[in-house]
């Protein structure tokens, strides 16, 4: 009986225990709180691009729109957009502003938002749209645009062919209307594209310039001067030759003559195209005016003989206006020749290699500095001169570049003094034993001012 009542009571324990186990996997446990689970609603704003970008915009000129593409999801309040520094946006496409909202109604479907960029300073710019929405995380779009000056191109020589012989000549003049109004005009870029004819370009490395005439006086100033490249053109510069000529703004407008001369001695040469680029801007000063002081800059062997005696003026005598607030000497120079004796260090002769130092004195003191030393003929990107002798260094130039400009700024105006100038090449005397030596050199006198001013007195 007693292993009886055992049993009992051990089947009895196992059921409840059974029981208790069923019961607490039951979702209908009425002594246990049911628990739900509940799905969390996220509010975003979407957009299709997180950076605009205008990296071809014109100061003063608004560009043309881009398209953002904003989008809600579970909004149920309008989106505020706003723009920062000059960008601004519309839904229309024609009305523009650095604020406007996306209705409720359309906050949760794909909006069209055009954006613009406007500026009137030259440069680059950053700005942002700020997109934001109730219950939603705000969302930044990055803005970016780059403004150019507007700028007025002149195409004067196009493909004026330059030779000797055939027919051709080395040089040609011809005038041109180029901008009339200078008064927003900041800056003037010249530039001399050479294209080789058919049957090819001259063998040679050759002196070449242009030239603007003063209607005044009828005098030609030389603007700019490149050596041209050995059998070639200079078509791996997008543009050729760029040279900046706003010294010379006061001649270069309305109506004007200019020449070309390049200084090859066969019916091949080249064809030469020269164009102006009249950038507008704020003007440093309003008002320019140029004369010449020394110009012996025709041919390469019409410069200054170097080592010898000779009867050219380099001694000058200048007047400055008196309303003059700048001004500044502009020279052009290179050598021609190979000269002796030749430097013993290393065996450069004169003038196209030897490298020296010559002065600009102003009554009578070394005033400003000119060094005809290498300037990395190697690395010139015109380098398809084969089998020319282009890489060798010269002085101060090189085979298919420009010829440096060299400016000589006055630390004050001058205004309303006279000084005297001397050209004062550094010594050196010509054996006569392996030809001359010249020195091809222009140099001007630039003034400026914000009242109407007149050219510069020079005299010998």
């Amino acid at each position: 009986m007693k292993l009886t009542k055992l049993k009992t009571n051990l089947g009895f324990i196992m059921s409840a225990l059974i029981l208790l186990l069923f019961a607490g996997c039951s979702d209908d446990d009425s002594n246990t709180p049911a628990t739900t689970t509940g799905t969390t609603t996220t509010s975003t704003i979407t957009v299709n691009s997180t950076l605009l970008s205008f990296p071809d915009a014109i100061v003063n000129t608004t560009t043309e729109v881009k398209e953002l593409i904003v989008k809600g999801v579970n909004l149920n309040s309008q989106i505020d957009l706003t723009s920062t520094n000059g960008f601004e946006m519309s839904l229309d496409g024609v009305n523009f502003s650095d604020n406007l909202q996306i209705d409720a109604a359309s906050a949760n479907t794909d909006t069209v938002v055009y954006v613009n960029f406007y500026t009137e300073v030259v440069g680059s710019k950053n700005g942002t749209i700020s997109l934001s929405s109730a219950n939603a995380a705000n969302v930044n779009v990055s803005l970016y645009g780059n403004a150019s000056p507007v700028i007025h191109n002149y195409v004067t020589f196009n493909q004026q062919r330059l030779a000797f012989g055939s027919g051709f000549n080395q040089s040609h003049t011809e005038t041109f209307n180029l901008h009339a109004d200078l008064s927003n005009i900041e800056t003037v870029k010249m530039y001399v594209k050479l294209t080789c004819p058919t049957g090819g370009c001259d063998e040679w490395d050759v002196y070449a310039n242009v030239k603007v005439v003063d209607p005044t006086t009828g005098n030609l100033y030389e603007l700019g001067r490149y050596i041209t490249p050995y059998w070639n053109d200079n078509s791996q510069l997008d543009r050729g030759f760029e040279f900046d000529v706003t010294d010379f703004k006061s001649l270069l407008t309305g109506a004007t003559e200019l020449r070309i001369r390049t200084e090859c001695w066969n019916d091949k040469g080249y064809e030469v195209t020269v164009d102006f680029d009249y950038i507008e801007g704020t003007p440093d000063y309003l008002y320019y005016a140029v004369s010449p002081v020394i110009a012996y800059d025709d041919w390469s062997s019409s410069g200054v003989p170097y080592g010898v005696a000779h009867n050219f003026d380099l001694d000058k005598t200048v007047t400055i206006p008196a309303n003059a607030e700048s001004t500044h000497l502009r020279t052009i120079i290179s050598g021609w020749g190979h000269a002796t004796p030749a430097d013993s260090a290393t065996n450069r002769p004169c003038a196209e290699w030897c490298f020296r130092t010559h002065n600009i004195k102003i009554n009578g003191a070394n005033t400003f500095e000119h060094y005809m030393g290498p300037i990395g003929c190697s690395s010139n990107p015109v380098n398809n001169q084969s089998p020319g002798n282009w890489s060798a260094d010269r002085a101060g130039w090189c085979p298919g570049m420009a010829v440096p400009t060299r400016k000589d700024v006055f630390n004050t105006s001058v205004a309303g003094s006279t000084f005297t100038f001397e050209y004062d090449y550094e010594d050196w005397t010509n054996d006569g034993a392996n030809g001359d030596a010249f020195y091809a050199t222009s140099t001007f006198v630039v003034v400026k001012s914000n009242s109407p001013i007149s050219a510069p007195v020079v005299t010998n």
